[in-house]
C-alpha cells in the first residue's frame, strides 16, 4: 500500500493528478463504508445543531445528552472515519449507551465531500489539523459551546476517534492539550505524522524510523511552550489492520510516553476479552497516562460487541468489527463510570464476561 511519485509525464495534468489524491485517499484513509442507522439510544435522540459559533474547517456538529443530564458532567467529541457520518458513528460505536449509563453528553463532528471526497478529517493538512485553524478549530469550537449548553466539566473533556478521526484525534490531543483530559485513537496514525497527502500513505503502512523523542517532538511543536498536564491516551489497533498498520500503535505509545516523559516497558498487562491484551503505561504516582489495546486479528475499524451485557455495546457493520467492546473500556479509561482511572468496574466486567464466555 506504499504510494509512488505521479509519473512524470503527469505532473503537468490536473486531471491525472486529482486522480492519484482520489486514489490515495481510498487506499491510505481507508474507505469506511456507511452502513444504515440503528434504533435510537434510551435517553433521546441525535440533534443536529447548526449554530455553535465560529467553523473556518465547514464542519457540521451534532449532539446527544441523556435527559436530565446534571451540570458538571463529562463531555465526550467522537469523530467518525472516512465515508462515514456523525449518525452513523452515534448508531454503531456503543457510545450513547454509556452516556445514558454513567451520565456525559456526547458531541459527533461531521465531515462532508466539500472538505474531503471522501468525507475524511484531514488529519494530514497542517491548513485544517493545527492549533487555530481548520477543522481543528472548529471542532474544539464545537466543544466549547456544547460545554457551555451542558454545563460540563472542563476538565473531564474527551476525544475520540475512528481512522482519520483517530489521527485527528491524535493531533487536536497535541494541539489543545489544555482542553482535553484524555483520547482514544482506534485504528490511527500518531499525532501530526503527516503534512501532505503522500506522506499520509507512508505513515499509514510503514514505520517512520523515528525515536521516541522526536515523535513527542511533534506534539510539543503543536503546542509550544505548553508544560502540561498532558492528556492520557488509549490505543486501540487491530493485529490484521492492513489500512492503518499495527506500526501506528507502536509509534502512538512511543509518541505519548515520550510526551509523559515515562518508560516504554508495560506498568500492567491483562487480557480482556476475545484475548485483547492492554498494556498499560504509568507514570511516577501510578496514574494510567498510555494504554494500548491490541485486538487479535481484527481488521481495520472500530471494535464493536452487541448484546445486553454491561460490557457489550454497538452494531456491526462495515468497519464495525465484532470482537469486544472498545467504547466500553475506552469510557472506563477516562473515568466516565466514576472508577478512579478506570479500573474498578471495568475489572468486575472482565470478570462477569469470562464467566459468561466459558459457558
Amino acid at each position: 500500500m506504499r504510494s509512488s511519485s505521479p509519473h512524470p509525464a503527469r505532473r503537468h495534468s490536473p486531471r491525472p493528478a486529482l486522480a492519484v489524491v482520489l486514489g490515495l485517499l481510498a487506499a491510505c484513509l481507508g474507505v469506511l463504508g456507511p452502513t444504515a442507522p440503528t434504533a435510537a439510544a434510551a435517553g433521546g435522540t441525535l440533534q443536529q445543531v447548526t449554530d455553535f459559533g465560529a467553523n473556518p474547517g465547514h464542519l457540521q456538529m451534532y449532539a446527544y445528552a441523556p435527559a436530565g443530564l446534571p451540570p458538571g458532567a463529562p463531555l465526550v467529541l467522537a469523530l467518525h472515519g472516512c465515508t462515514q457520518s456523525a449518525p452513523d458513528y452515534y448508531a454503531h460505536s456503543g457510545w450513547p449507551k454509556y452516556a445514558d449509563r454513567y451520565g456525559f453528553a456526547l458531541v459527533f463532528a461531521q465531515t462532508t465531500p466539500v472538505n474531503n471526497p471522501l468525507s475524511c478529517f484531514s488529519w494530514f493538512d497542517a491548513t485544517k489539523d493545527t492549533r487555530g485553524n481548520g477543522e481543528a478549530a472548529s471542532l474544539v469550537q464545537m466543544v466549547r459551546h456544547a460545554a457551555a449548553q451542558y454545563g460540563s466539566d472542563p476538565h473531564r473533556v474527551f476525544v475520540t476517534g475512528l481512522s482519520a478521526g483517530g489521527g485527528m484525534t491524535a493531533d487536536l490531543l497535541a494541539d489543545y492539550p489544555e482542553v482535553f483530559a484524555g483520547g482514544a485513537v482506534n485504528a490511527g496514525p500518531p499525532a501530526h505524522c503527516a503534512l501532505t497527502l503522500l506522506q499520509a500513505s507512508l505513515c499509514q503502512t510503514s514505520d517512520q524510523h523515528l525515536t521516541p523523542a522526536q515523535w513527542g517532538d511533534k506534539v510539543r511543536a503543536a503546542r509550544p511552550g505548553y508544560a502540561g498536564p498532558w492528556p492520557r491516551l488509549a490505543v486501540w489497533q487491530g493485529t490484521a489492520d492492513t489500512t492503518v498498520f499495527p506500526v501506528n500503535a507502536t509509534e502512538l505509545r512511543d509518541q505519548w510516553t515520550d510526551v509523559w516523559g515515562i518508560g516504554r516497558t508495560p506498568s500492567h498487562t491483562r487480557t480482556l476479552p476475545g484475548g485483547t491484551t492492554e498494556s498499560r503505561y504509568d507514570d511516577g504516582s501510578g496514574t494510567t497516562a498510555v494504554a494500548v489495546y491490541t485486538v487479535p486479528g481484527m481488521g481495520h475499524g472500530l471494535a464493536v460487541d452487541p448484546g445486553p451485557g454491561p460490557d457489550q455495546c454497538g452494531a456491526t457493520g462495515t468497519n464495525y468489527l465484532g470482537s469486544l467492546c472498545a467504547s466500553y473500556y475506552t469510557a472506563a479509561f477516562f473515568g466516565l463510570d466514576g472508577s478512579a482511572g478506570g479500573a474498578g468496574a471495568e475489572r468486575q466486567a472482565v470478570r462477569t464476561r469470562a464467566a459468561r464466555d466459558s459457558r
